[in-house]
């Protein structure tokens, strides 16, 4: 049982704490959650890492595979990620010992012999998929780590992901309400899709894998959209402009790094093969080299909110619907002001996700089963995955 008040109801000033001694970090920590873009992590490298307000070490070994170890040295405690990796192992800078995957230490140099086969510290199970780095940083043997079949098909898998200053739940919140998009992305690339043109009614409900979304336009168009429990988002996305014939299928996970930060993890596929994945890759170079001249879109943000630029200044800008999120999510507040918001009926998905994770925080707290929630494979057909 989980050392919290269990005659109590649980609401988002718990869901916004995540650290290692909260309801709410725990039970984060019995999934699975990306935590670093595999192509930024060279063999032979080892980086510090911090998820849901804990240390952590990650390294590439020179055999390819990605590991993620404790913070520091057993012995005198410095930081594991300034060391050198040797093999599959990883050395500390400052006196030499050396651990294998599992977090045995497997040399301790002065030390007399045996001494080392004593010596252990925190290993986490790490896999690699999507182009992402995945980690489950719980206790006790790892689920399977879920698996999207679309994304596993032939095509153009990329990655992406950005930091973002404010609380993980500012953005999952945000995931839960279609209709921002009227009015934050009004002006943006979402008008040529249709997107806020009109005002949704928004409806969903619980599903085995998490929640379905749906947003019913004036016209009778539904946009679907599931959303896996706790964290990942799927959208079906667009065709992007001036490429008709291209759909992408987009996945983003919401992972703290701390209660004021916190990191999103995107995997986009479209199913293009041959010369028209050669294509594709070749425009998308030239929006990224587009992209490397302006400023950082964070600060553009950040202007916005101190009064200094007016947020349509930046509508024609192709980083324009991720600086529009940061504004309106960051300009929440760090962590919201829960004790004075006032939700009305087009909040509703906003409130299904917070019962849901009351029931299943106050289920954790009192040591109740959990509900075993499916994945996207499991679900794949029934959800057009």
């Amino acid at each position: 049982m989980i050392n919290d008040p269990i005659n109590r109801i649980f609401g988002p000033k718990d869901f916004v704490r995540t650290g290692p001694d909260t309801i709410m970090g725990r039970y984060m920590r019995l999934f699975w959650h990306p935590v670093y873009l595999g192509r930024e992590l060279k063999r032979g490298r080892a980086v510090p890492l911090r998820i849901m307000s804990e240390d952590y070490t990650l390294y590439r070994g020179e055999n390819g595979v990605a590991q993620i170890l404790a913070p520091r040295c057993a012995h005198r405690c410095t930081q594991l990620s300034t060391g050198w990796v040797e093999g599959g192992a990883l050395r500390c800078f400052y006196h030499g010992w050396k651990y294998d995957t599992s977090g045995q230490c497997i040399e301790a140099p002065a030390e007399h012999e045996g001494f080392a086969r004593n010596v252990r510290i925190r290993s986490y199970p790490t896999e690699e998929y999507l182009g992402l780095i995945f980690a489950y940083l719980g206790e006790g043997g790892a689920p399977p780590l879920p698996r999207y079949p679309v994304f596993d098909k032939e095509g153009v898998l990329t990655t992406s992901s950005y930091i973002r200053d404010c609380n993980c739940y500012n953005n999952l919140e945000s995931n839960m309400d279609s209709l921002h998009t009227a009015f934050v992305h009004r002006s943006s690339s979402f008008t040529t899709h249709g997107l806020n043109w009109a005002l949704p009614e928004i409806s969903g409900e619980e599903t085995e894998y998490g929640i379905v979304k749906y947003g019913t336009r004036p016209d009778g168009k539904v946009r679907r959209s599931p959303f896996f429990w706790p964290n990942a988002l799927y959208i079906r996305s667009s065709p992007e402009e001036g490429e008709p014939e291209v759909w992408a299928d987009h996945l983003a996970w919401r992972v703290p790094v701390d209660d004021e930060h916190h990191k999103s993890f995107m995997s986009n596929h479209v199913a293009l093969t041959g010369e028209a994945a050669a294509r594709y890759r070749e425009r998308q170079q030239q929006r990224r080299a587009q992209r490397q001249g302006l400023s950082d879109g964070s600060a553009a943000a950040q202007a916005v909110l101190r009064g200094e630029i007016h947020i349509d200044e930046l509508k024609d800008r192709p980083d324009a619907v991720n600086i529009q999120d940061y504004v309106a999510q960051v300009g929440q507040g760090v962590i919201p002001d829960f004790d004075h918001e006032r939700l009305g009926r087009s909040d509703v998905l906003v409130a299904l996700y917070r019962r849901l994770l009351a029931r299943e925080l106050q289920a954790f707290a009192e040591g109740r089963p959990l509900k075993a929630w499916k994945t996207a494979a499991d679900v794949s057909a029934s959800i057009g995955l």
